[in-house]
């Protein structure tokens, strides 16, 4: 028998849990204090929600692109944001921040409020809509947008918000929640339903660690390059730990700058291709074993308009989720637990030493005016 889900108020009553209460509260158990956003009527029970929550802040924002670009800044420091923004014109005018925050594979939950279910099941003519009774227009769009969404209802918004979050995090990009305004202020019907953590499959993480075991043993040469999903998982201790532990030079490209402090003594430069330093680029083409951490974005930009010259079967690259070695592809292995592992192996030889890189010097003082001139 389904059943509501409820809470104990203040007074003693016991009350049922709506779904935008519901959608709230369980995305600030992913550590979201703060909601960015613009309110309007179709959001309004995720902003009331929002409103009479103890731990999510509302920020309203200018406009909706600008609080997609908050969200994303917030989720790169966070780990995790939420945006909040009307069906049709407040959901594309965000568009555009939350697809470069899957680029860059920045995680935010951007709760839609749609129009209400009854309004869509008799296709009224409403606002923010084409004007044409169809009101799935948006979703194909905004989901485009992320790695995974949902169409929320009261029997759907635990099973459905658990398997959102859990592929957010997998892919550690946007995520797109949909809800109609009647159903955001319904009960929520329980359903026994565990968070899902993504893991590595234990065989898997044990085939891939004898492999790159074995390649870098064999490699008389191993350059590390800590991609910038690193920082977006806050993995750059564990990827320190193992840049150290392997003895190994480091480089980033103009993305992962400073990923890892530029300070270390194992930083070896910054790559982008022919315009490398010479010693950097000879380090890092010059390489028997590339080992890629996290997914460099080798792209025009980064590369110099694709001038390196990178031999792509010396790379072991260590994604989000899987390990690919040449053209063997090695699944549900994680990032974390693959870094774990690598930390406890032992170099093959002494430690690189390069020279630390210095501050850069600083023209004019904190209080002078920002320029044209100087920019």
């Amino acid at each position: 028998m389904n059943k509501q889900v409820q809470r104990t108020e203040k007074s003693g009553s016991v009350k049922a849990v709506s779904v935008a209460d519901y959608i709230v509260e369980r995305l600030a158990a992913e550590g979201i204090n703060h909601c960015f956003g613009v309110a309007g009527d179709y959001v309004f029970p995720i902003c009331d929600a929002v409103d009479s929550s103890a731990k999510v802040k509302w920020i309203g924002c200018a406009n909706e692109l600008n609080a997609s670009y908050a969200a994303d800044g917030y989720a790169r420091i966070r780990g995790a944001a939420m945006l909040a923004t009307t069906y049709g014109v407040g959901e594309l005018s965000a568009i555009n921040g939350v697809m470069g925050a899957k680029a860059e594979r920045s995680l935010v939950f951007h709760v839609v409020g749609m129009p209400s279910y009854q309004h869509q099941r008799v296709g009224k003519i409403a606002h923010h809509t084409l004007g044409d009774g169809v009101f799935g227009n948006f979703v194909d769009l905004s989901a485009g947008a992320a790695c995974c969404h949902a169409v929320i209802n009261p029997e759907n918004c635990v099973v459905e918000m658990e398997r959102v979050i859990a592929e957010a995090r997998r892919s550690n990009q946007p995520a797109y929640i949909a809800v109609p305004s009647d159903y955001a202020l319904s009960p929520v019907v329980s359903a026994d339903v565990k968070p899902i953590v993504p893991r590595s499959n234990p065989e898997a993480l044990q085939k891939a660690m004898t492999i790159i075991a074995a390649r870098i043993s064999d490699a008389k040469s191993v350059i590390a390059f800590p991609a910038f999903t690193i920082s977006r998982l806050g993995l750059q201790k564990q990827a320190q730990k193992v840049i150290e532990a392997l003895g190994c030079p480091f480089v980033t490209t103009l993305m992962e700058k400073c990923v890892i402090d530029e300070g270390h003594p194992q930083f070896a430069g910054m790559y982008a291709g022919a315009v490398s330093a010479p010693k950097t680029r000879q380090i890092v083409e010059g390489a028997d074993l590339v080992l890629d951490l996290g997914g460099v974005n080798l792209n025009d930009i980064t590369t110099a308009a694709y001038s390196g010259q990178l031999d792509l079967s010396r790379f072991v690259t260590v994604g989000l989720e899987d390990v690919r070695i040449g053209d063997q592809i090695i699944a549900n292995v994680r990032l974390a637990d693959v870094l774990s592992e690598l930390a406890r192996l032992k170099p093959t030889s002494a430690p690189y030493k390069g020279k630390p890189q210095g501050l850069a010097p600083v023209n004019g003082s904190p209080s002078d005016k920002i320029t044209m001139a100087a920019l």
